[in-house]
C-alpha cells in the first residue's frame, strides 16, 4: 500500500484527504439511515443496528488505511459523524459522539500494531477493537445489558460481521483499487 506523506508529519495534502473522506462517507452515513431504518421497520429490529453498523464505521478505517498516521482513523470517523450531523442525521447532534466511539474504537486496533501493521492484520484487529467499543458503548447507552446472553452473543457476532465486511473486507478492496489506480501518488 502506498502512503501519501512523510511518515508522522500531517501535510496539507493529508488533511484535505480527512476532510474528503470525511465529507464523502459523511453522505454515504446519512444515506445509509434509510436502511437501518427499513431493518428497523421489520421483525428484524432487534438486529437492525447490529446488521448495519458496520458501514458507519467505514471512514475510520480507510482513513487510516490511506493516511497511514496515528489519529487519522479517529479524524476521519468524527468528521464524517459532522459531515452526516450537518446533512441532517435523524440523531442530530449525538452523531458526534457516536463518531468519537466509532473512531477510537477503530483507531485501537492500530495502535495495537504501534501503526505498523497497515494490512489486513491491522484492519482485523480494527474490526475487533471496533465491535468491542461499540458493543460497550451500546450495553451501557442504548439498552443492550437488558437483553439476555443468548441475544447478545447473536448481537456481538452480527455486529462483528458487520463491521468485519464493510470495514475489513470492502475497506481493503477500495484501498486496493484506489492504490493500483494510482490515485494518491
Amino acid at each position: 500500500m502506498q502512503t501519501t506523506s512523510k511518515p508522522g508529519g500531517w501535510r496539507l495534502r493529508d488533511v484535505i484527504l480527512l476532510t474528503l473522506i470525511g465529507i464523502f462517507f459523511g453522505f454515504i452515513f446519512w444515506a445509509w439511515a434509510f436502511v437501518y431504518n427499513a431493518i428497523a421497520a421489520t421483525p428484524l429490529k432487534p438486529f437492525a443496528n447490529d446488521i448495519t453498523i458496520g458501514a458507519w464505521l467505514m471512514a475510520g478505517p480507510m482513513a487510516g488505511f490511506l493516511l497511514r498516521k496515528a489519529g487519522a482513523t479517529t479524524l476521519g470517523e468524527v468528521f464524517a459523524a459532522v459531515a452526516e450531523m450537518a446533512i441532517g442525521s435523524q440523531w442530530g447532534a449525538s452523531t458526534i459522539l457516536s463518531g468519537i466511539i466509532q473512531g477510537i474504537g477503530s483507531e485501537l486496533g492500530f495502535a495495537f500494531t504501534g501503526y505498523k501493521a497497515w494490512n489486513r492484520f491491522g484492519l482485523f484487529l480494527s474490526t475487533l477493537t471496533s465491535t468491542i467499543v461499540t458493543f460497550a458503548w451500546d450495553l451501557y447507552a442504548n439498552g443492550y445489558g437488558s437483553y439476555h446472553l443468548g441475544m447478545l452473543l447473536t448481537l456481538l457476532i452480527i455486529r462483528f460481521i458487520s463491521i468485519g465486511f464493510f470495514c475489513g473486507i470492502l475497506v481493503d478492496a477500495i484501498t486496493h483499487l484506489i492504490n493500483k489506480a494510482g490515485i494518491l501518488k
